[in-house]
């Protein structure tokens, strides 16, 4: 498989993105990283990019997400929001579960939110839906569709059966 190459593949498996914890709330527009590749201090923020970045894409498919390196001297998160206004986490000298437990806390969705949410979710009727406890009990009553068989034969070159014969119009099949 071409995408289990590289390293940790583990990170673009499906598993691993749903596996996120980090959904952040609908004003923020924009998510933004600062850190250096060298430095002692900037080693919980590369950990964080290299992890949990793939995880945040994921979740939150109407964030932009960006990534600046070897511009700042200490490490840090800015998140852009909808009304204009920026926040500004430090991430210097912590660690990568550090920062996350920090995000969880202060820029996701509560859990009681993400409960309702994923209720809301499943309440979601399909209109496609057919069958005991939908809209539609048959899919022959959906407009478009052909008739149910029981009520109106199908044509004979609908029809395995007569699949080398003429269809009903005369014309050979």
């Amino acid at each position: 498989m071409p995408f289990m190459k590289g390293i940790a593949p583990i990170r673009r498996t499906a598993k691993y993105l749903e596996a996120g914890r980090i959904v952040l709330k609908d004003k923020i527009k924009i998510f933004t990283v600062n850190f250096n590749t060298v430095g002692d201090h900037h080693k919980g923020a590369r950990e964080f990019v290299f992890w949990c970045l793939p995880q945040i894409q994921f979740k939150n498919p109407d964030v932009q997400v960006q990534v600046f390196r070897n511009i700042t001297p200490s490490p840090f998160i800015r998140v852009f929001l909808d009304d204009g206004s920026d926040i500004v986490v430090d991430i210097d000298g912590k660690e990568n579960d550090d920062i996350q437990d920090h995000l969880i806390d202060t820029l996701c969705k509560s859990k009681k939110v993400l409960a309702e949410e994923a209720k809301a979710k499943q309440i979601t009727v399909n209109p496609a839906n057919f069958g005991y406890g939908c809209k539609v009990s048959c899919i022959c009553r959906v407009p478009g569709q052909v008739p149910c068989s029981g009520l109106i034969p199908l044509p004979k070159h609908m029809r395995g059966k007569y699949l080398f014969f003429e269809r009903d119009d005369g014309v050979p099949s």
